[in-house]
């Protein structure tokens, strides 16, 4: 028995080094016969369950039957945003614990990012850097820019070469300027939709930013 106990044991730590774990503090949703799952990265000073991410992350496996795994990325006190610049390291860390959690033990074998505000800052710099062959495609909500590196999506959006979705606001200074500098990067595989009359919060638009995105992912979806 007590061999037994220490196999069981090992076993388990194995999992856990080599990333197969469910993310610590994440929210995960079974998908329904389906080998596609989208990981969700929530906004700054929020969770798993937070504005834009919880609602999607219920409404994309109610619809499509996705897995749907959302994170718990760094959260600081700090107001400044250039703060979480030092967090990146360990929020690419989570994303591809992520990634091989649902690959390894989950059978998933196409994974969409989508991550809003600094989430989407986290996640857009996460492809610039190491690019995943699990990963079909990129959504980003509140895209910001500024900041440099790795802060500024943007910059970050140039070296990710995939089907990219950017859902934007058009009432606050920043989401409009920042998007309007990325439209030098609208082609047949990155789709801008400017969510009229939104804020950053996307306050009272959450049914427009759901089905915009699920649009896009059947879209995508059927591509296959």
């Amino acid at each position: 028995m007590i061999r037994f106990l220490c196999l069981l044991s090992a076993a388990v730590l194995f999992l856990v080094s080599n990333g197969y774990a469910q993310p610590s503090g994440s929210e995960f949703i079974q998908g329904k016969e389906t080998s596609t799952a989208v990981i969700l990265a929530h906004g700054r000073g929020e969770g798993p369950d937070g504005k834009i991410v919880g609602p999607l992350r219920k409404a994309i496996n109610n619809e499509l039957g996705f897995y749907t795994l959302s994170l718990q990325m760094p959260v600081l006190p700090a107001k400044d945003f250039r703060a979480y610049a030092p967090t990146f390291p360990d929020a690419y860390k989570t994303i591809q614990a992520a990634i091989d959690y649902l690959a390894k033990e989950k059978g998933v074998k196409r994974t969409y990012l989508l991550g809003y505000s600094m989430g989407a800052r986290m996640t857009a710099a996460f492809l610039a850097m190491q690019q995943h062959p699990a990963v079909i495609g990129f959504i980003g909500v509140g895209l910001l820019e500024g900041g440099g590196e790795p802060l500024d999506a943007n910059q970050n959006l140039h070296r990710v070469r995939l089907p990219i979705l950017d859902v934007y606001a058009d009432k606050s200074p920043l989401d409009l300027r920042s998007a309007e500098n990325r439209k030098s990067l609208v082609s047949d595989r990155y789709k801008q939709v400017r969510i009229e009359g939104a804020d950053h919060s996307f306050r009272g638009y959450d049914s427009n930013v759901i089905q915009t995105i699920i649009s896009w992912l059947k879209e995508q979806e059927q591509k296959r």
